[in-house]
């Protein structure tokens, strides 16, 4: 009897495949309990960057204190800030544009309507937990 499956799990990508800060990002966002954080190498199919991190909260004033703290992480790590924010006024989804990476920052219900993790099903998702 032959099995076939109709999801195949994306592929892996090698750390090395994004930004390191994209990882310290990633990180800050679990440390201060992003659901679901994933890093997507979304540089082989699209030419403005190189890397997604999505994350996501239960309310408002947790996607704030994710997308500060993910900001304040990348500081300290390398010195650097977004070079743009948006989205901050009504914190439904918050775009912290690094150049070479993105972090999508969502509430749950905006992350579910989006759905970025089934419009890019196909690039690799890169491991980020120490």
């Amino acid at each position: 009897m032959t099995t076939t499956t109709t999801t195949a799990d994306p592929p892996e990508a090698p750390t090395a495949a994004v930004p390191p800060d994209c990882l310290v990002a990633a990180r800050a966002a679990d440390a201060k309990s992003g659901a679901d954080t994933v890093v997507l190498a979304v540089g082989e199919q699209l030419a403005v960057t190189d890397a997604f991190v999505i994350t996501s909260a239960s309310n408002a004033r947790h996607v704030r204190t994710l997308a500060d703290e993910i900001e304040r992480a990348v500081k300290v790590a390398s010195g650097r800030g977004p070079n743009r924010v948006e989205g901050l006024d009504d914190a439904r989804w918050v775009l912290l544009d690094y150049g070479d990476f993105v972090v999508h920052v969502f509430l749950d219900e905006a992350r579910t309507y989006y759905d970025l993790e089934h419009l890019w099903a196909g690039v690799p998702r890169v491991p980020w937990t120490a």
